[in-house]
């Protein structure tokens, strides 16, 4: 019998390092004008600049008695019986389009800060009076970066994405699941979870991140859903940060196995896969890609239009970029790329050479 032959690891790279201020690109007029186009951008009653307004602040700590990185604040108490409300109205545009007559038995339990990172996001905990169900959503200074990183996301992945967004103000949802890093302590080795469907998925997102450009997925940046089945457990990894879409210019800084924090991982998948496996799930993932920007081409192209005409990276990084994607693919059309959403456009156009599809003529420039 022949000797099983595995998939080798990439050696984790230890200078793949974001950018640690990283500018905050204002929303222009054309991605505003695509925003408004498919609901996203919305009046909101309440601003980030809002909540900035607090009074006091008690650090969070977490179910052991640990501090985490999050704080709560507190407003005074006018304030705070208006913000309830408004709060519960922007929670009802974010899951019921604005309807108020089914959210009148929730309030807004908790605001909390975290101070670490680019977007310095408020976290709203929303509280069923009836029955204590929980749910969150996030407020957050509004990014062009992350809005196209959120919006790739909802057309390119398997996942959908509620955001909205006015003036300077982004309104997120809560994305739900076990951070990479828990996973990785906690989850990666418990008998319920098959190993190869780990692989897989990771397989997979490794693959979504390169091709729409979403850097710095280090094991805190993404998430593992679990949902029990009859015979075993599915699973699937999604992105819940997108503070870093399209904007380095390393390559290998949009592949998460590069990243050090996720070496666990790609040793684990390493021990599961066979090349031939391997390169199974990354043409099912190709696949399923295209089917996706096939499906929502016209609003894909615009958006990656948009995107073309949007300086969200400095030149020097779009040309780093351009000529390791060039090499990568094999393909010197991207040495004609001045901006990040052609770099997207192309990784598009590659991937569909290289399946074989028909031309996805929505999304020409």
């Amino acid at each position: 019998m022949k000797p099983r032959r595995i998939a080798k690891p990439p050696a984790p790279e230890t200078d793949i390092l974001p950018t640690r201020l990283k500018p905050t690109f204002p929303i222009r007029e054309g991605l505003r004008g695509y925003l408004k186009a498919y609901k996203r951008e919305r009046d909101l009653p309440v601003t980030y600049e809002r909540l900035l307004g607090f009074t006091e602040v008690i650090p969070l700590c977490d179910a052991d008695g640990k501090p985490t990185l999050w704080d709560t604040v507190i407003y005074d108490g006018a304030e705070m019986r208006s913000l309830n409300e408004a709060l519960k109205e922007v929670y009802a545009l974010l899951r019921v389009d604005g309807d108020m007559s089914v959210v009148q038995h929730l309030y807004a339990d908790r605001v909390d800060l975290c101070t670490f990172g680019n977007s310095t996001p408020f976290r709203i905990r929303i509280v069923n009076a009836y029955n204590d169900n929980q749910d969150y959503f996030y407020v957050k200074k509004a990014d062009a970066s992350r809005v196209y990183g959120l919006e790739l996301e909802h057309l390119l992945s398997p996942n959908r994405l509620n955001f909205l967004t006015h003036d300077s103000t982004l309104i997120e949802e809560h994305i739900p699941g076990i951070p990479g890093d828990i996973f990785i302590q906690r989850w990666l080795n418990r008998p319920e979870v098959s190993p190869i469907r780990v692989a897989k998925e990771l397989v997979k997102f490794n693959e979504r991140c390169f091709v729409r450009l979403l850097g710095d997925m280090r094991a805190y940046n993404f998430v593992f859903v679990l949902t029990p089945d009859f015979e075993d457990m599915q699973l699937r990894v999604r992105a819940m940060d997108f503070d870093q879409q399209s904007y380095n210019g390393l390559k290998n800084f949009y592949r998460p196995q590069f990243f050090k924090e996720n070496a666990p991982l790609v040793h684990y998948c390493s021990k599961q896969l066979r090349p031939e496996t391997a390169k199974q799930y990354l043409r099912e993932e190709q696949t399923l890609l295209l089917h996706r920007a096939e499906l929502a081409a016209g609003r894909l192209g615009r958006i990656l239009t948009e995107m073309e005409h949007d300086p969200i990276a400095p030149p020097d990084k779009v040309h780093q970029l351009r000529e390791s994607l060039a090499e990568h693919y094999g393909r010197p059309e991207y040495k004609l790329c001045e901006s990040m959403g052609a770099l997207v456009r192309q990784n598009l156009e590659s991937i569909r050479r290289h399946v074989g599809r028909p031309a996805l003529s929505e999304l020409r420039p």
